[in-house]
């Protein structure tokens, strides 16, 4: 598989942004190592384009005709390979070479279930979502069933004005839906990839615990009311170091506090007492001085495990070199034998885009509270990847939350290579 062709641009007025992606797109398609005909376009655009989302894809669509399926989303931000765009007007372009027996475009009018034919069994999913969705995690869970593996990975699109997402199927819409324009508001729509699109995803968590794991014992509805047999407000107080005696510092304090959680089960600790990767960030949304009760946005059940927490930059960083390091390890053994901590060490990635790395594109999707600044400057996150996996093509965007296997994440990345 060759590399796929990549592009990003900003500019106030969208037909010039476009027209600095397609001059980039055409360049690459002209080179060797380039994909010269992909078929799959990714598109993603920051809200600043996203009243025009319908004329920049139909604009798109006609400069790039061999692209006939087409999918993506809006973002605060969007992500390409060592750069952020966050607050200003931008797009990104990816364009993926796979065979188009291998993957198929879903959406509202044509959904995972009906759009296979031929054959094709969906064994993973790039999925975009709708976050206004009622009962969005039940949909997420259900869409990772459809899929052999369970594997599901991107996010919620984000927008301070009009939520859109790109969907345009070159197999069509199911019958009796008419002809849809490609660009939907509400629910879900991404790319099914059959079993030949070997893919690598990781999850990164952005939030460090507070105290160690606790079980939950008693809960009602969405309130966490005894942990380990202590009343949950006293564990939050106690852990959090907040006091109600000086009620400014100690909204300030429970604002900056949030509550992981897994189910039945689950292991909430990793490594170096950080968080695992199926550990869901929700947050506090209330206080219950009566039953020492502590309100969180998720539904909370007996058994689950848990930890209070607090976004934490410095294991932000650590956490995404870590999972870099490990899809570097997976995709390049005879290359790097060394260890983990050895490749965080190296001064410097191979820059130029390297076939031996087996990398032909990457997604990441990541948090709208992350990014740069959190990161600790312009474009931080995206370096951080480019150092370790190098200049390899990637798009993305800043999500309203992230999705990956059959959760519904906050404050992490979802980072997945092709092969």
């Amino acid at each position: 598989m060759k590399l796929f062709p990549f592009a990003h641009a900003t500019h106030p007025q969208w037909p010039m942004a476009a027209g600095l992606v397609l001059a980039q797109l055409r360049a690459q398609m002209a080179l060797p190592e380039y994909a010269a005909a992909p078929t799959l376009g990714l598109l993603y655009i920051t809200d600043h384009y996203a009243a025009q989302a319908q004329d920049i894809l139909d604009h798109l669509s006609a400069e790039l005709p061999e692209v006939t399926d087409w999918s993506g989303t809006v973002g605060v931000g969007i992500a390409s390979s060592n750069v952020e765009y966050f607050d200003e007007p931008a797009l990104a372009v990816m364009l993926c070479a796979v065979p188009p027996h291998q993957y198929r475009v879903f959406s509202g009018v044509a959904p995972l279930g009906t759009v296979e034919g031929m054959g094709f069994e969906p064994h993973t999913a790039l999925v975009h979502a709708d976050a206004s969705t009622p009962e969005l995690g039940e949909l997420v869970a259900e869409m990772a069933e459809r899929t052999a593996t369970g594997y599901l990975f991107g996010g919620l699109a984000a927008s301070r004005g009009d939520t859109v997402q790109f969907a345009v199927g070159g197999n069509g819409n199911i019958r009796g839906q008419g002809k849809a324009g490609g660009v939907f508001r509400g629910g879900l729509s991404g790319v099914a990839f059959g079993e030949g699109v070997q893919l690598v995803s990781r999850v990164t968590q952005g939030c460090q615990p507070l105290g160690r794991e606790r079980r939950v014992i008693a809960a009602e509805d969405n309130v966490l009311l005894s942990l380990d047999g202590e009343p949950a407000l006293d564990v939050l107080l106690q852990e959090a170091q907040i006091s109600l005696d000086r009620p400014e510092a100690a909204i300030a304090r429970l604002r900056a506090t949030l509550v992981g959680l897994t189910a039945p089960g689950g292991d909430v600790m990793a490594r170096g007492g950080t968080f695992g990767t199926d550990v869901e960030v929700r947050h506090i949304i209330g206080l219950d001085p009566g039953r020492r009760g502590v309100a969180v946005a998720s539904r909370v059940e007996p058994g689950m495990r848990m930890a209070f927490c607090n976004r934490n930059a410095p294991a932000a960083r650590a956490d995404l070199m870590r999972i870099c390091a490990e899809i570097r390890e997976e995709l390049e053994p005879e290359e790097m034998p060394q260890t983990v901590a050895a490749a965080l060490a190296a001064p410097e990635a191979q820059a130029a885009p390297n076939p031996a790395r087996r990398i032909a594109g990457a997604v990441y999707v990541s948090c709208a509270g992350r990014g740069g600044p959190h990161f600790g400057g312009p474009s931080a996150e995206l370096q951080i990847v480019r150092h370790a996996l190098g200049d390899v093509p990637l798009v993305g965007f800043f999500a309203g939350g992230e999705i990956a296997r059959h959760h519904l994440y906050g404050y992490t990345g979802v980072l997945t290579v092709f092969r």
